[in-house]
């Protein structure tokens, strides 16, 4: 939750800022963690309407503007620009009304005094523990600007990833719904309209028509039941999709899947890849940089591992001996190329190449994917049509025989 407050510092400062917070009690938690006085906190709306309930968005802030941010924040401090000045100038370019309360943030904590990574921080929705880690590291090192130019790469090759992947799977997705609401107004409708026809001849109807007008029927009749069934299975399916058991269930499903198992399996070694080398060129240690990619990757067995892995790091294990038998979720090749990049000290630039290969094998296999899934659909409407037109033209031609 966004709230906007009023504070007095010790020194008798009056201030306003903006902070995120579960609610307001961990605010003024923090608040007085920090030594500062309360005075007024309100709760800020969040972003209302149509418009904001089509944004794709994390926290009311488009991925897109999240790499903008970093790029363009990256080149003006490597211009020399102050970083004060920078954030100025961003808040300008941004047009979307969720980042401005975010400046307003930044700006108060700057003018505290406090660490860019820790105001942040306080965005968890729009700057993850990845981003935040990065720029972390990024003021340690005195390299800022290179860090964010990372951290802007790693964004928008995951960010391109993801449209690769949604790309493959929109136009099937398409598909099959308009297949299924022609299929339902024809139930609906055209059905019904021959039905009152087929009975007024009282002729014996084939076993494909019978089931055409007994569905026809039953959508009829009972359609409120039908569609309070739907939705119970729908919001049943969901809450399971968002469960413990839920998510090793499906996470598991993905990677068992022809085709789509492959596929996911290069996704998830490419992300691997991309952000612990993003994480390790920045100077994060090695054990933080897999917790946090462990964040990255949505998938729970993929999860559970790299957090095992970062154990065995504490305990003195290698990571090519981590990765390598877990070869049901990572192709050997990752930890074989992990092993040659730990022992010519160049696991970075070498993660960033098992990177680019994932990625590129992925574009390959989602434009293939496109093209075999095609012909498939085309089969899979011929049947549905075919049934249909026979289960509706032979009583037709039965009549015309008995006429």
């Amino acid at each position: 939750m966004l709230f906007s407050y009023k504070a007095k510092k010790s020194d008798g400062t009056e201030y306003e800022g903006t902070l995120e917070a579960p609610d307001k009690f961990a605010l003024y938690k923090e608040l007085h963690a920090q030594g500062e006085a309360v005075l007024s906190v309100k709760e800020k709306s969040a972003k209302r309407g149509l418009k904001g309930a089509l944004d794709i968005s994390f926290g009311g802030t488009k991925a897109a503007e999240r790499i903008m941010f970093a790029k363009n924040l990256s080149a003006m401090l490597k211009a020399g620009l102050p970083l004060a000045r920078a954030l100025s100038v961003l808040e300008r370019q941004m047009t979307s009304k969720a980042w401005k309360p975010i400046f307003i943030a930044l700006g108060a904590e700057l003018a505290k005094g406090s660490a860019f990574s820790s105001a942040l921080a306080a965005f968890p929705k729009t700057f993850t523990p990845l981003f935040v880690s990065m720029v972390a590291a990024g003021e340690e090192s005195g390299n800022l600007s290179g860090s964010l130019s990372i951290v802007g790469d790693q964004l928008e090759k995951s960010y391109q990833l993801q449209k690769k992947v949604r790309g493959a799977m929109m136009y099937p997705a398409i598909i099959l719904c308009l297949m299924v609401a022609i299929g339902v107004l024809m139930f609906i409708y055209v059905v019904p309209k021959l039905t009152s026809t087929f009975k007024e001849f009282n002729v014996e109807l084939p076993f494909a028509t019978r089931l055409i007008i007994g569905a026809s029927d039953l959508m009829q009749a009972h359609y409120l039941s039908l569609l309070a069934a739907v939705v119970a299975f729908v919001v049943a399916f969901v809450f399971f999709r968002k469960s413990a058991s839920g998510k090793r269930f499906f996470g598991k499903l993905v990677i068992k899947l022809p085709v789509i198992g492959t596929i996911a399996k290069e996704v998830n070694s490419a992300r691997t890849a991309r952000t612990l080398s993003s994480l390790l060129s920045s100077g994060v240690d090695v054990v933080h940089a897999i917790r946090i990619t462990s964040s990255v990757v949505q998938n729970v067995h993929y999860q559970n591992m790299l957090n095992r892995t970062a154990e065995g790091i504490q305990k003195g294990s290698t990571l090519q001996s981590l990765f390598m038998p877990r070869g049901d979720i990572y192709p050997p090749f990752v930890a074989e190329m992990i092993g040659v990049g730990e022992e010519t000290g160049s696991l970075s630039k070498v993660l960033v190449e098992v990177a680019t290969f994932y990625e590129g094998e992925v574009d390959q296999k989602t434009k293939d994917m496109s093209s075999i899934i095609e012909p498939f659909l085309m089969v899979a409407i011929g049947v549905g049509v075919g049934f249909f037109a026979l289960a509706i033209i032979s009583p037709i031609y039965s009549l015309s025989n008995n006429i």
